[in-house]
């Protein structure tokens, strides 16, 4: 969806839609859309700066990276965004702190589904968990921990501290 910014009036655009995003189109490739992300977006001019508030809703499945489980994974985020002309062309010198975190539109566009896919991309954590609590699997036979614990032994003594076991030992 491409908003011409010379044409928005004086009370901005406001608009809701259904987005359609491919896994492809993801930093997190594994997810899985269970529901399309649906945007609340309001978009309105104040001479060069755009300013654009939206709130994002939508479901993906994500892989537990702890015990690799399929987990749902809701998401209701807000984002404000303001932004400049590209052609402004400032020198980073006489930019203030806060407007080194401004973005740029270009030809005097906006894609909206770019910005949509960009907010959506930025809701998804670095790690994804089932739970805080999950404790992954078990590093021996593979079953997954919260489901029950297993009768491996999983307190191997590291192979490399055996030179320091025998340090310790002559120290005595």
């Amino acid at each position: 969806m491409i908003i011409d910014i010379d044409r928005l009036t004086d009370e901005g655009l406001h608009f809701s839609k259904e987005f359609e995003f491919f896994s492809e189109d993801l930093v997190e490739e594994d997810a899985v859309f269970l529901k399309p992300v649906y945007a609340e977006v309001f978009v309105r001019k104040v001479g060069e700066e755009v300013f654009i508030q939206g709130r994002l809703s939508s479901c993906l499945s994500f892989v537990c990276s702890r015990c690799l489980v399929p987990f749902e994974f809701p998401i209701d985020s807000k984002f404000d965004l303001v932004l400049l002309p590209e052609e402004l062309d400032i020198p980073k010198e006489q930019l203030d702190p806060e407007d080194m975190d401004r973005m740029f539109y270009t030809n005097r566009t906006l894609d909206i589904k770019e910005i949509v896919q960009e907010q959506l991309n930025l809701t998804f954590p670095v790690k994804p968990l089932c739970s805080a609590e999950c404790q992954g699997i078990c590093p021996v036979c593979g079953k997954i921990i919260k489901e029950g614990e297993c009768s491996c032994l999983t307190a191997e003594p590291d192979p490399r501290l055996d030179k320091l076991k025998t340090f310790l030992k002559d120290k005595r």
